[in-house]
């Protein structure tokens, strides 16, 4: 059977996708994954708190580690990528960022990106939405379901306090009118449950005649005829198929679509070469560009006995479950990433540049915590200039890319991991935090000068991880994607919409921007009149503006 469209990857935009070109009861739509379905019984899945148990396991992520980045001691850093329906939206962290205004006016500041301003994203990023406080910049009727963060816990008020004795504001939305300074975080969870992006755009619609949905099916290659790609070679139950389509739409993400690329002849040409690989189309910008954040938790111990830990014993989980299957309330009902801000660091930059995410706990994100009560941040850069890559090692298309991310590889990425750091120690220096403050415990007291900074940052940092930009739009020579097709450049028949698609990596987390870029991208592919540009305002450093705004 042929389909007019076949998109590879069933994650946020894969979803989207599905939901938005199957709109047209002509349209036939095959949407490919290589997991596996992402079960209403899963408690892994649906339970928010549970993604401690969903990140590393085989079942649920993919479990990819770049190369030994050559700035961070040799490691290899791991960057986890959901395995089933939803893609990482079935196991990530549950924080909805949209990104910072700027960051789109970046976007639209490079040649040929001019419609990718903030003013043509704002009406998809309102059409994707469903939040709790709609205004001139948020809409409560779209299909993604956020609740806000209800930063109950003692401790979320001693760091909004904190942070305005440590001279940054508190801001109502950080996703509307002004991002910069700290508030309560949207979150995909409704009553208690995750919102992944099948559960918003592929499941209300899984039952449409024209939308095929196969999982664990792993897609091979795209398959050409010249430049254009008429179908796709997969294997599905150990059996090898040609899927024959109209238009190929590559939705794997920021690792998987640029290796499919490469594997099916779209790359560095002399690189496809050496591996036996006939080269299609040379195109030396696919795998490069490579961005992401990487971040590091900084920790006290509480002198009082008011964190999370408890919640966390292995001894309470019967009890906790329990309460979540039978209300879907209490702590496992919540990512516990309730609140969190965005600041520049230093006075050069234009918006914010640095993430923080506060819980009130200590915890990795494996599970781990240090005895006793504690408290935390998540901090990182957000804007580094760092670039990296991924290229195939192979022509097996199971086996991983070889990924880099050259963390730390920049002078500015080195000074901003440096204020980052002691911007996270100011805020949790002040008195706000004193009857709590129990003593750092990471990175501790020993760690003060910018070299020891650098290189416990080295030595502890993590991705979030937000992989994105491998195979980004433009109309420059290292671009491979058109911006006003999501084609890619030089051929027919073949696009790609996903965190790949990015030309600069946005500052928050990346499924927000994602899933508008891919309500755009579906307008542009359908031939749909794209919506309206919303010209609502937006807080530029230095406007005069309430505190609380």
């Amino acid at each position: 059977m042929a389909y007019e469209y076949v998109i590879v990857g069933g994650g946020a935009a894969g979803c989207v996708l599905a939901n938005r070109l199957t709109e047209n009861a002509d349209t036939s739509v095959l949407l490919l994954e290589a997991g596996r379905a992402d079960h209403p019984w899963d408690l892994f899945v649906q339970m928010p708190a549970a993604m401690v148990f969903a990140i590393g396991s085989r079942f649920y992520d993919w479990r990819y580690e770049s190369q030994p980045e050559p700035h961070l001691h040799g490691r290899r850093i791991y960057q986890a990528k959901g395995k089933l329906l939803g893609g990482s939206t079935s196991i990530n962290g549950m924080i909805f960022q949209r990104g910072n205004a700027m960051d789109f006016e970046r976007w639209a500041a490079d040649p040929g990106m001019e419609s990718w301003d903030y003013a043509h994203c704002l009406p998809y990023f309102k059409r994707m939405e469903a939040a709790q406080n709609a205004d001139a910049w948020r809409n409560d009727h779209g299909p993604l379901l956020l609740e806000r963060g209800p930063v109950a816990n003692p401790l979320f008020a001693a760091f909004f306090q904190a942070v305005q004795e440590a001279g940054y504001p508190l801001t109502t939305d950080t996703n509307g009118y002004r991002q910069e300074g700290f508030g309560a975080f949207d979150r995909t969870i409704r009553r208690g449950r995750r919102v992944n992006a099948a559960r918003a755009y592929l499941h209300p619609i899984e039952r449409r005649d024209n939308l095929d949905v196969r999982c664990g099916t792993f897609v091979n290659r795209v398959l050409f005829d010249g430049p254009r790609a008429v179908g796709v070679e997969l294997t599905h139950r150990g059996r090898v198929e040609r899927i024959r389509a109209e238009e190929i739409i590559m939705c794997g993400g920021a690792i998987s679509s640029p290796q499919i690329l490469q594997l099916s002849g779209v790359g560095a040409a002399a690189e496809l070469e050496r591996l036996g690989i006939r080269a299609v189309h040379d195109l030396p910008g696919v795998g490069e560009n490579l961005q992401d954040h990487l971040e590091v938790y900084v920790q006290h111990a509480s002198k009082q006995p008011v964190s999370v830990a408890p919640a966390l014993k292995p001894s309470k989980r019967p009890e906790i479950g329990l309460r979540w299957l039978l209300s879907r309330t209490g702590p496992a009902a919540t990512n516990h990433f309730e609140a969190g801000g965005f600041i520049r660091s230093n006075d050069e930059v234009t918006y914010p540049n640095v993430m923080f995410h506060f819980l009130p706990i200590a915890v990795s994100y494996d599970g781990k915590t240090p005895p006793g009560h504690s408290y935390q941040v998540n901090v990182g850069p957000t804007l580094s200039d760092a670039r990296g890559s991924v290229k195939i090692t192979s022509t097996d298309p199971r086996r991983h890319p070889a990924i880099r991310f050259n963390y730390l590889s920049t002078e500015q990425d080195r000074r901003e991991w440096v204020e980052t750091i002691r911007c996270a120690r100011q805020i949790f220096s002040q008195a706000a935090f004193e009857q709590f403050d129990g003593g750092e415990i990471s990175p501790g007291p020993a760690i003060q000068s910018d070299a020891e900074i650098l290189d416990w940052v080295a030595r502890t940092g993590e991705a979030t991880p937000h992989a994105a930009c491998s195979c980004r739009m433009g109309t420059g020579n290292q671009d491979v994607l058109d911006p006003e097709t999501m084609r890619v450049h030089g051929l027919d028949g073949i696009r790609v919409v996903d965190a790949s698609a990015m030309p600069y990596v946005t500052n928050g987390n990346i499924w927000a921007p994602v899933t508008m870029l891919s309500e755009k991208a579906a307008d542009l592919i359908i031939g749909n009149t794209p919506l309206a540009p919303d010209p609502a305002a937006f807080y530029r450093h230095g406007d005069s503006v309430p505190s609380a705004t």
